[in-house]
């Protein structure tokens, strides 16, 4: 029924529900869900659409989360959306013929700049702040490039979208990550459509660590409208550094 052994789903289900926990906050599940599926036997392509499957249910429970809250109004972001889907497929469309060794080698850098921007820039709050850059200008330029991104290669995708968010449209840190989590579900589900024609997935075993990225979710995002900034701001600050260091590492 399932692609592992037993005892290798329970693993992955635990990691799902931790990658859907941190991912729900502040980005970076993947930092932990995707080793765990190498571990487990996967392929490089087989944990990529694989984690993109499983991905998807945790950020679609997250994004309907805050919606429901009120931190994030849905409907008005289905543009921005549909950009990020398309953008998706079209990065990860080309994963496959482009060399990627260059960016994955300037990735740890930028995320170390992103944690320290996070870190020491005073003021940071969920209170928002006047925009640098005009919505719609915002919708054509960071969204389609972070979503491109993301199906490229992934990693940090969360956190660059709260840099985006924060820096360039002057949202709140607890709004940002509203609006985080509903453009990674488009970029998720656009990376799984090109994984589920083009690759290799692991659909019984993605599907039950499905479930447990959606309790994962809940928890985390539940936590973070309690806690807001104060929450968020560290473990993104965490979570980026400790991606870079292993980007570093796999490099």
């Amino acid at each position: 029924m399932f692609e592992v052994a037993p005892e290798l789903v329970a693993l992955l289900v635990a990691a799902a529900f931790a990658a859907g926990f941190v991912d729900s906050i502040a980005g970076g599940g993947g930092l932990i869900a995707l080793p765990v599926m190498l571990l487990a036997g996967a392929t490089p392509v087989q944990a990529l659409g694989t984690n993109k499957l499983q991905g998807t249910f945790g950020a679609a429970t997250a994004a309907l989360a805050y919606g429901r809250a009120g931190h994030v109004d849905l409907w008005s972001q289905r543009w921005s959306a549909l950009i990020a889907f398309v953008a998706s497929i079209c990065g990860a469309a080309l994963i496959t013929i482009l060399p990627t060794d260059g960016v994955r080698g300037f990735l740890p850098w930028l995320l170390i700049a992103i944690a320290g921007f996070f870190a020491l820039r005073p003021g940071l709050s969920d209170l928002d702040r006047t925009p640098r850059m005009a919505a719609t200008t915002f919708m054509v330029t960071a969204v389609p490039l972070i979503a491109f991104y993301d199906g490229l290669l992934g990693p940090g995708t969360g956190s660059f979208f709260m840099l985006a968010f924060v820096f360039l449209a002057g949202q709140g840190i607890l709004k940002a990550t509203a609006h985080t989590k509903l453009l990674n579900l488009a970029s998720n589900l656009g990376a799984l459509l090109l994984f589920a024609v083009l690759g290799d997935i692991w659909w019984m075993t993605g599907l039950v660590m499905a479930v447990a990225q959606i309790g994962g979710a809940r928890l985390g995002a539940s936590l973070a409208m309690k806690a807001g900034a104060r929450l968020i701001k560290p473990l993104l600050i965490g979570v980026s550094l400790v991606l870079a260091l292993r980007l570093m590492w796999a490099g």
